[in-house]
């Protein structure tokens, strides 16, 4: 087929409008926002709410994520020295996440494609802080990091 002439059964691409590519974005957004608010109104500190850690029942040791429903309940009460009590690692997380979920918008906005890509040092580093996280919570002088 000659470059000149086009099937008009098949119309050329066009790329997608800001709209558009802000959907997923917004669409994340509003499953974090959901969940975040599920957390707040249904109390982690009242029993039965929500299951214990396995890692914790089985062995009484804490694990990265222990305390991480109570720190969001506590988030989005705005009680931040509470939500740090309960898991400090978390409140980082969020804020983090907040922060990558911003330049995920301003990209899409601008119509630049996510970019994500973290290279193995990275990657182990975070490993290294979750695991050194894990290990002091759970040492007598890591009291201060039990939720």
């Amino acid at each position: 087929m000659d470059a000149d002439r086009r099937d008009p059964t098949h119309p050329p691409s066009r790329a997608p409008g800001r709209a558009a590519r802000l959907a997923v974005p917004a669409g994340v957004l509003a499953a974090v926002a959901a969940a975040f608010a599920y957390v707040g109104a249904v109390d982690p500190n009242e029993p039965g709410h929500y299951p214990a850690c396995p890692l914790l029942s089985l062995t009484g040791l804490y694990c990265p994520g222990c305390g991480g429903l109570r720190s969001a309940h506590a988030v989005v009460h705005g009680d931040l020295p509470a939500a740090l009590q309960a898991n400090a690692l978390a409140v980082v997380a969020y804020l983090g996440f907040a922060l990558l979920w911003a330049v995920w918008v301003v990209r899409a906005a601008r119509g630049r494609p996510p970019r994500l890509d973290p290279g193995p040092a990275h990657l182990w580093s975070l490993g290294a802080l979750l695991l050194v996280f894990t290990v002091v919570r759970n040492l007598p002088f890591g009291g201060w990091l039990h939720p």
